[in-house]
């Protein structure tokens, strides 16, 4: 028994070894049949611990997905970033995209955790709209309003580490210095050693040094033209569009992309510039032609406008996810 044990720390020594000539990491070097024991799901090797590695959230958006060198970590923290206030919807909604088209049909729990000046702000998940939008069923949904920011994060630290939920959620404000570097790494560490994914959606904030491994800016895009067999429909809506831009990420630079999510296939695509620049210049000789910009959206009217003030928008006591 000595002996096995002996000659495993060898291989692992001499399997560093090599890894550091070539450039790697041993943990990605092939084993061989002494590993058959060995979890698939044990990866890597840190402060001689061993540590789970559960894959990844992956969109299916491949240029996406390969910047975040195969999608986002299942078993980690991961910030979502609204720039303002207005945005959190839209920074929740690709959030439940996210467990929608990733998780599927699970049929474990959904955490969200909030404070109660969160959920004044921007208003309370709307559950028929997550059961249309992203097929999640509200029994699934476990709210925690909590009265102070404190009380959000222990109640986020300990449904981290609990293997019985689908994932967990944690929406703040801005940037308390509770929320700091010691903070997210208690979240980032039970959240890979629970194999789940922790989401810190983070309205109006800055970027800050913070543990988890992808950060994400997310604000809702204009809606482009619903697409038929025959082509773009004219003067139609589509479907509902995200601005993400990585921010932070350890495989790529920071990139952004407009991602739509499709409702009925619960699945994400990459929308492509329709009107791209033309690459000719125009002729110094012949007169400029104004070019259209945008995109008409919607059913307009044929009437003239009478130049009054349009009366001001009503908001619901709910969020509108995306």
């Amino acid at each position: 028994m000595a002996t096995t044990a002996v000659a495993q720390e060898a291989v692992f020594a001499l399997r560093h070894k090599i890894a550091k000539i070539e450039g790697r990491l041993a943990e990605h070097l092939g084993g061989g049949e002494e590993d058959s024991a060995v979890s698939e799901a044990i990866k890597l090797r840190r402060h001689g611990l061993v540590v789970p590695e559960y894959g990844f959230l992956a969109t299916g958006v491949e240029r996406f997905d390969a910047t975040l060198g195969g999608g986002l970590p299942r078993a980690a923290l991961t910030e979502i970033h609204g720039p303002a206030t207005r945005d959190a919807g839209a920074a929740a909604g690709f959030v439940m995209a996210l467990v929608s088209s990733a998780l599927g049909a699970e049929a474990t729990p959904l955490l969200w955790i909030g404070t109660s000046e969160i959920f004044r702000e921007a208003g309370l998940p709307y559950a028929p709209g997550m059961q249309s939008l992203y097929e999640i069923d509200p029994a699934r949904l476990m709210v925690a309003q909590a009265p102070k920011l404190m009380d959000a994060l222990w109640i986020a630290e300990e449904a981290a580490r609990l293997k019985g939920l689908s994932a967990v959620l944690l929406e703040i404000r801005g940037n308390p210095a509770r929320l700091d570097l010691t903070a997210t790494r208690r979240l980032h560490r039970r959240a890979r050693d629970a194999g789940r994914p922790v989401f810190l959606l983070r309205q109006a904030a800055r970027p800050e040094p913070t543990a988890a491994p992808v950060r994400l800016v997310v604000s809702s895009a204009p809606a482009g033209l619903r697409r038929t067999f025959e082509g773009p429909l004219a003067r139609s809506i589509g479907p509902p569009g995200f601005t993400v831009a990585v921010s932070k990420n350890r495989t790529a630079p920071p990139t952004q992309f407009t991602l739509e999510w499709n409702p009925y296939d619960r699945s994400f695509q990459e929308r492509q510039a329709e009107n791209p620049v033309p690459v000719v210049p125009v002729s110094q000789h012949r007169a400029r032609v104004a070019t259209k910009t945008g995109t008409l959206l919607a059913f307009w009217s044929e009437e003239p406008t009478t130049g009054h003030k349009p009366p001001g928008e009503e908001f619901s006591a709910h969020r509108r996810l995306g």
